[in-house]
């Protein structure tokens, strides 16, 4: 991991491969790791940046509450600070939010917008699907004999038989209690977004069998962003880069490829 500081915070951030550059925003109980194998398999044709958001992973940043704007602007500066003129964002549950505002409020930092199994900035998720996020709350106090359960909320069940492994990363959260309080109030932060204000070409991808974000939830993002175009993936639950990185790695790449004019990733130097 590197650091490199940004809007007053100090983010810790893989990156690797070649070619335009690509920031990967992770959902709100992950860190940049999630995408390990999803970036893998993009780093052969573009610039992979998978950073950790605050409080989260290698990245440190004041005590103070923050909500979805201002992560936005960590973002933004991110881009900035490594030597972009912009990038292509991807981002996936709360990164999706984050990218939407991202999109919005700092428009020349975003070529091309992927928006992965997420909401819309304003519409708080337990009140998309308020049975299944009061069960998790539930759950989670009987951590880690509830682990199991609450996988299958992110996961089909049948990928879980395969792969039982996946039960480990609900064992319970690696934040400590200030973290973990400020995460919890980042969707009640004041926020001003408006959808018409993204300019990007945008892809909405959504889980067939996402079970925590309603997909036609997802899918009716692209109805507020002009233009976009939309994706379902067959048989993905909410953690789809993880679950099928190979089916989301081919939607993502095929849509950040389809240039219609030259290059808008320009930088000075390279970046870090």
């Amino acid at each position: 991991m590197r650091r490199i500081d940004a809007n007053g915070t100090s983010i810790a951030f893989k990156q690797s491969g070649e070619g335009p550059p690509l920031l990967l925003i992770h959902g709100a109980e992950a860190d940049h790791s999630m995408f390990d194998t999803f970036g893998v398999l993009l780093a052969a044709h573009f610039t992979v940046i998978a950073y950790d958001q605050r409080d989260s992973g290698g990245t440190t940043n004041p005590a103070s509450a923050y909500g979805v704007a201002e992560m936005a602007k960590d973002a933004a500066e991110l881009i900035a600070a490594l030597g972009y003129r912009r990038a292509h964002v991807f981002g996936t549950s709360l990164g999706g939010v984050v990218a939407q505002v991202l999109a919005a409020h700092h428009p020349t930092r975003v070529d091309r917008l992927v928006l992965s199994s997420t909401f819309r900035p304003g519409a708080p998720p337990t009140a998309l699907n308020p049975d299944v996020f009061a069960r998790l709350a539930t759950l989670r106090t009987g951590l880690p004999g509830t682990a199991s359960e609450i996988a299958t909320y992110f996961f089909p069940a049948e990928h879980i038989a395969a792969h039982p492994e996946v039960v480990e990363i609900f064992n319970g959260s690696k934040r400590n209690t200030a973290q973990r309080q400020r995460r919890a109030g980042i969707l009640v932060q004041p926020l001003v977004y408006a959808p018409a204000a993204i300019a990007a070409p945008t892809l909405v991808l959504a889980a067939a069998e996402d079970r925590l974000i309603p997909p036609a939830h997802t899918l009716s993002l692209a109805r507020e962003i002009a233009g976009a175009r939309t994706v379902t993936v067959p048989g993905a639950g909410h953690v789809a880069t993880l679950q099928k990185p190979d089916a989301v790695a081919h939607e993502v790449r095929t849509f950040l490829q389809a240039r219609t004019g030259g290059s808008e990733h320009d930088h000075g130097g390279g970046g870090l």
